[in-house]
């Protein structure tokens, strides 16, 4: 649900304790990893749909697992917050683990709050929504705007443990919200949160959802989606060719349903509207409109309108809520640790090819354009957690050295659980798990492999790489904006004295502790560079290739068809001249925003000229 802050916090206190002896009454084996895309974040269910605990659906009738029937004190805690609940989990975040930056956009979250009360957390437990930053702490109680991009990194040592909880309100849920607190806004008198511990006596039963989607959706709940989404479109040129789409099949829609309603009668008209719709929309470029959220405009109206019109079947059974594939108790893709052996024997990653460049040169546009190639799986995101969860990796477990990592860390333990830890992860770009017995093309960016090139040689053999290029000042400006966003942050560091440490962490950074921003920047842009152009240059010739971020943007088709060629894929898209924004973009792109920052930056990169001449002679500039 969007709300007016990142954050509010409700005048409610429960026993940790209490909570933490329900939690760990369970046995390891009631907890399953959320999802493919995100090592080292597990969950237990306690509300699912008819209270099946391999459940992941969103919709149908939600009832009490067995594991919260168990739990008395959970069941309490849900009754006295006075509200109906839908799904419910309980929710781990190991050390060094990050819930990914995501925006919830399907249609379960356009009237849901999630309700968060932590039961195990540290200091190091950083929750981002928007551009706030808050620290829950164990027993209290919080929702935050799902609509806003949000993040979770936990940098310490410890596992964080919340009891998490879906629902779209009730009576005295809401006067509990009127009495909450946002961070950083005045509050009316003084705050003092009521305490619920755990009650003697016979067990309190919650109201839960059972009606929580359409049969086919009304004419006037259609019309409200579209009423929101469009006004939280970025205003362009094709917004007006489509908002008359629109209102023209809210029209026809509103004539069917008064023709048929919900009777099934009228489900191929229903369906043969919506497919006539959905390409008159493609037709007018909707896939170019973009929200504010930073979310893409037709993906939101599909899951929220066009999916959910006519829905017939739990169409988010086998995705969560971030639309990521759910990874069932008895799915085939299994975690990767218990299930290397059996995966390796029928699958192979072929000449796997990873985009290396500093942070904030544009790897992630670069990325999401080539993953559109037919042939092509990525793992959707970056690969922090896919590595560093492997025991070892961790720059925690390494005295906090940096993200180097050589072909000596490449033992043979690490290369079989990281290899299927990247199989049992890999999509293409319709959403489809690889088959296993064939070869599989494998395409990857996080920018802090700019510092892992021996290894990953190591643990894929026949690797190939794209040095991706830019001029090094827009990338030491946009690294200096997204230092002060907060949305980078990667590792609280020992004796560190300056902001939370953001992007890759190069060797040496102990020398830039208290040295003002800019030169933290400059040194982390020269480092990394310096030492990817010699891993670089050490490989055969024909093992990379590089790609310079203006030429790629004056010419996005043919500079796709050239890479796709080189990394032997097939290209079958036709890209406009003009590329959506990336998933990361922090601000309207300009090639003369690092402007803002010349002063601090110039003087510094002058002295690093040799490595930005190196650089600029491998992208053949």
């Amino acid at each position: 649900m969007k709300l007016q802050v990142p954050f509010i916090q409700l005048p409610v206190m429960f026993d940790a304790a209490a909570l933490l002896r329900e939690a760990t009454a369970f046995d390891e084996s009631a907890w399953r990893p959320r999802s493919a895309h995100e090592a080292g974040n597990s969950a237990l269910t306690l509300i699912t749909t008819d209270g099946d605990p391999d459940s992941d659906a969103l919709t149908g009738d939600m009832r009490p697992t067995p594991w919260l029937e168990q739990s008395p004190y959970m069941m309490q805690v849900l009754s006295e917050l006075g509200a109906t609940w839908g799904r419910a989990r309980l929710m781990r975040l190991d050390g060094s683990a990050e819930v990914k930056a995501h925006v919830d956009v399907n249609y379960y979250w356009r009237e849901r709050m999630r309700v968060h009360i932590p039961i195990v957390t540290t200091p190091d437990v950083r929750f981002q929504c928007g551009d706030a930053e808050v620290n829950m702490k164990e027993g209290e109680c919080w929702i935050f705007d799902t609509w806003r991009q949000h993040r979770v990194l936990n940098s310490g040592h410890v596992q964080r443990i919340h009891l998490v909880a879906d629902t779209v309100g009730g009576e005295r849920f809401w006067d509990l919200l009127s009495e909450g607190r946002a961070p950083g806004k005045a509050y009316r008198g003084e705050w003092r949160p009521r305490m619920h511990p755990p009650a003697q006596g016979g067990t309190a039963y919650p109201d839960f959802e059972r009606v929580n989607a359409p049969a086919v959706m009304s004419p006037w709940e259609l019309r409200e989606h579209m009423v929101f989404l469009l006004g939280e479109c970025v205003p362009g040129p094709r917004l007006g060719p489509i908002q008359s789409a629109l209102l023209r099949f809210s029209r026809c829609w509103q004539a069917l349903w008064a023709r048929y309603g919900e009777d099934k009668a009228g489900r191929s008209r229903y369906q043969t509207l919506l497919d006539a719709t959905r390409k008159q929309l493609l037709g007018l470029g909707v896939e170019q409109i973009a929200l504010r959220n930073e979310v893409g405009f037709w993906h939101a109206l599909s899951w929220h309108v066009l999916d959910m019109a006519l829905p017939g079947v739990d169409i988010t059974a086998q995705r969560d809520v971030h639309g990521e594939p759910v990874i069932h108790a008895e799915s085939s893709l299994e975690p990767a640790e218990a299930a290397s052996r059996k995966v390796l024997s029928a699958a192979k990653l072929e000449c796997p090819v990873f985009v290396v460049s500093p942070p904030r040169s544009g790897s992630t546009l670069l990325f999401e354009t080539l993953a559109g190639a037919p042939d092509v799986y990525t793992i959707g995101d970056e690969s922090h957690q896919v590595i560093e969860g492997i025991d070892g990796l961790s720059p925690m477990q390494r005295n906090f050295d940096s993200n180097r990592l050589d072909s000596a860390d490449a033992t043979p333990v690490v290369v079989e659980m990281l290899q299927n830890r990247f199989l049992a992860a890999l999509r293409n770009r319709s959403g489809s798990a690889p088959d296993l017995l064939t070869s599989i093309r494998m395409l990857e960016k996080t920018p802090k492999n700019a510092l892992r090139i021996p290894f990953i040689k190591a643990v894929f053999p026949d690797a190939k790489f794209i040095f991706l290029h830019r001029d090094p000042r827009q990338v030491c400006g946009s690294m200096i904006d997204g230092w002060k966003s907060g949305r980078f942050q990667m590792y609280s560091l020992p004796d560190w004295k300056g902001p939370a440490w953001s992007f890759l962490l190069t060797p040496g950074w102990r020398e830039l502790s208290g040295q003002p921003l800019a030169e933290i920047v400059v040194r982390q842009w020269e480092t990394a560079m310096r030492l990817m152009l010699d891993d670089l240059e050490s490989l055969p010739p024909a093992d990379w290739t590089a790609v310079d971020y203006e030429r790629f943007l004056a010419n996005p088709q043919q500079e796709a068809m050239r890479l796709s060629r080189w990394a032997d894929w097939s290209w079958d898209c036709e890209l406009d001249d003009q590329l959506p924004l990336s998933r990361y973009t922090l601000t309207q792109p300009d090639p003369d925003k690092w402007r803002r920052h010349a002063a601090e930056i110039e003087p510094r990169l002058s002295q690093w000229r040799i490595t930005m001449e190196r650089a600029a002679s491998a992208a053949g500039l």
